[in-house]
């Protein structure tokens, strides 16, 4: 997934921000400058396309700018934000009612109303504003305003997941300007410099209190090395690193390094209108063939296990039936091309009607983990007949080729499973940019995600994502490959770090959620 596209990001923000806290004093910052005492860095990997909530920017909760009504615990339970406590659900699920907290005030001093809430999720569903999100909001029939500190959400149909969706960030009625973007939350928004960083200031009037941290400077660094060099230069308070790039850290005096517990996977993304990645046997051949405990040994360092679904086996929802064999099985892999007629040919590549065994795998150039996992999984493909090409490129030169060419992606969530899958998976979202870029169609699976969806009974839910995941693994869509432990590398000790379950790289949740409350150790 590239994270700088809207629904892809939409959380970086907070998760740099929490890693950036411990500047040593002196160092230069981005660009070289002087940095100040008080300010502290973070390296992040991309740029953000837009902080607009209505966009998709946060939309699970964790923007520092802005808040939603309900926000995330470390648990990942929810817990009120700007709602003054839980909401009220009617009986038949389809009326859900919050209450807002009392004298919340925008950046600018204007009060925070009803309206606002209103205006942002109205925004959010009209087609005029071309949201990304807006399809995780299609159950909304209506959003009103009874009164000041009361507002409704009237369903089309009971939408379990409708109470995690309001972790959204809320804008101002009327909207701001999008280069000046005004919220509620614990910093507020001072520059953004093109290519280079992000200037936050804390929010002194923030509802929740003043953060400890007084300034937030996010700096991006597509390049892996590049930020583990400037880190250990003293340029970056902290970052995002893989596994091996993160090693260098560990035991030095003064740093912290953090691995995090994820949803987040890596896999291979198959379109399925090209002649060769469209063949089952191909697919299904080519999952047989990667040796996934591998790959966790050594490309991530043991900070990871071996993935067969999209689903975290350490997750409830999980379908337990989806499984693997961790090791490579070429004897399987090279009966399933047998007999689906694809023959061994020239250099050991196998042919079929002519056509070779033969595709291409793009990751992020910039991505050093992707680049080794798909070389890894070149390899392995090569042992059972299949010829992979590596092709390293920017994100502007893949979105354009992901329905021909197959893609080392990522996603994952560790919250209602509506989440990402109904965008991944259903026929409905193909080729919506990285949403469902395969061009992936299966009727039931559609009808499963959409039981999932609308459903109330947690019972019928459970039931539908079953048979949603075992659809799309027996129909390999995907080869995925493993779920990652999120490796932080922080300068300084802080008081008030907690760790939970990271959703995809950078999203919200764990260890960097509640940034504005950490305090230095004494």
């Amino acid at each position: 997934m590239r994270l700088a596209r809207p629904a892809a990001v939409l959380t970086t923000l907070s998760v740099a921000l929490l890693t950036a806290c411990s500047a040593p004093s002196g160092p230069a910052g981005p660009g070289g400058a002087q940095k100040a005492d008080d300010t502290f860095v973070i390296g992040l990997s991309s740029e953000f396309e837009n902080l607009s909530p209505v966009l998709g920017y946060a939309a699970d909760g964790g923007s520092l700018i802005f808040d939603g009504l309900m926000s995330r615990a470390p648990d990942l339970s929810l817990k009120p934000s700007l709602a003054a406590e839980a909401p009220v659900t009617s009986a038949d699920g389809k009326k859900v009612t919050f209450k807002l907290r009392d004298g919340v005030t925008f950046h600018d001093g204007r009060p925070l109303t009803s309206k606002d809430v209103v205006y942002t999720y109205t925004t959010v569903l009209d087609p005029k504003t071309s949201s990304p999100i807006s399809g995780d909001y299609a159950a909304i029939g209506k959003v009103s305003a009874p009164d000041a500190r009361t507002v409704e959400f009237t369903l089309k149909y009971p939408y379990a997941p409708l109470t995690q969706r309001t972790t959204l960030g809320i804008v101002p009625d009327g909207g701001v300007d999008p280069a000046k973007p005004v919220g509620t939350g614990p910093y507020t928004f001072t520059q953004w410099t093109p290519g280079d960083k992000i200037v936050l200031a804390a929010n002194e009037k923030y509802w929740g209190g003043a953060p400890a941290i007084k300034k937030v400077v996010v700096a991006f660094a597509p390049d892996d090395n590049v930020r583990s060099t400037r880190l250990a230069a003293g340029e970056f308070d902290a970052t995002v690193l893989p596994p091996k790039a993160a090693k260098r850290f560990e035991g030095q005096q003064g740093v912290t390094v953090y691995k995090q517990d994820s949803a987040d996977y890596r896999g291979i993304m198959f379109p399925s209108k090209p002649e060769v990645t469209g063949d089952l046997a191909i697919r299904k051949a080519f999952s047989l063939a990667m040796d996934r405990q591998a790959m966790v040994d050594t490309i991530l360092a043991g900070a990871g296990k071996p993935a067969f679904g999209p689903i975290s086996p350490d997750i409830s929802w999980h379908n337990k039936a989806i499984t693997g064999n961790p090791a490579a099985d070429l004897p399987q892999a090279q009966q399933v091309l047998d007999a689906a007629g694809w023959k061994q040919g020239a250099g050991g590549i196998r042919e079929k009607d002519g056509v070779k065994a033969s595709f291409t795998i793009m990751y992020p150039a910039g991505d050093s983990l992707r680049k080794e996992l798909t070389l890894a999984a070149a390899s392995d493909a090569k042992k059972a007949g299949i010829e992979v090409k590596a092709a390293g490129l920017d994100w502007d030169a893949i979105e354009p080729r992901m329905a021909q060419d197959a893609l080392m992606m990522g996603y994952g969530s560790p919250y209602d499973l509506d989440y990402i899958n109904y965008d991944l998976f259903h026929s409905a979202q193909a080729g919506k940019g990285f949403f469902n870029p395969g061009h992936y169609s299966n009727p039931k699976a559609d009808a499963a995600l959409v039981k999932g969806r609308e459903s109330g009974d947690p019972a019928v839910r459970k039931q539908a994502y079953d048979e949603f995941q075992q659809l799309i693994h027996d129909d390999a869509v995907w080869t995925y490959l493993a779920f990652l432990k999120h490796v932080y590398v922080v300068r300084g000790a802080y008081q008030g770090v907690q760790q939970s379950v990271d959703a995809h790289e950078h999203a919200t949740g764990g260890l960097f959620r509640d940034i504005h409350t950490w305090k230095p150790a004494s």
